[in-house]
């Protein structure tokens, strides 16, 4: 990781770091950078649960979102975190390795299917064409499409964080992506963003 580790809490960063733990199981990963910024660190952990816990999508689409998200900004950390829930969830391990490797990933599950495009359309176009709201609108609802966009945009800021930090992966997980070695890409981008 780009920054040293705390040395010493301040009260407040204690106060929230022992909510993070009661709530995640320990103060790791991303966390340990928000830190730096309690007030930050507060909202956003709140965020990111209400994203990942409570979000009117289920389980399942609330943890591909996710790894749309984490794949969309090479963010491994968040990938080795949750492809394995996904996977517990229903999503199809085959699709999600697809999608690990930039591949039409091919959601056999309608939902998965549109909810990528949907989030797909969203992260690389900055737009969404009309079928496509149409359409997640009517298998989603307003609040799911709204929560949606909520955790792309929740989950987007944790890659970039995790990214720009360098935190490290973790320590009994390799990197998921065949075009990124560390924190540099080593291979050709087909959404349109350009090649280091």
């Amino acid at each position: 990781m780009r920054l040293k580790p705390l040395e010493t809490l301040s009260p407040r960063q204690a106060e929230i770091s022992d909510r993070i733990t009661s709530r995640r199981g320990g103060t790791r990963g991303p966390f340990l950078v928000w830190l730096r910024s309690p007030e930050l660190c507060e909202r956003v952990e709140a965020l990111g649960a209400f994203c990942r816990f409570e979000s009117a999508l289920p389980l399942r689409l609330r943890e591909l979102s996710l790894l749309i998200a984490a794949r969309h900004f090479d963010a491994q950390y968040s990938w080795n975190a949750h492809v394995d829930k996904a996977a517990d969830a229903g999503v199809d391990r085959a699709a999600l390795e697809r999608l690990a490797r930039r591949e039409d990933p091919a959601f056999t599950d309608p939902d998965e299917q549109l909810l990528y495009q949907f989030a797909t359309e969203v992260l690389t176009e900055h737009f969404v064409r009309d079928e496509t709201f149409a359409a997640g609108l009517a298998a989603f609802g307003e609040q799911g499409l709204v929560d949606l966009i909520g955790s792309l945009g929740n989950f987007s800021m944790l890659a970039m964080l995790l990214n720009t930090f360098q935190v490290d992966l973790q320590k009994d997980r390799t990197g998921p992506f065949p075009d990124i070695s560390g924190f540099t890409r080593v291979g050709p981008v087909s959404n349109g963003a350009p090649s280091a």
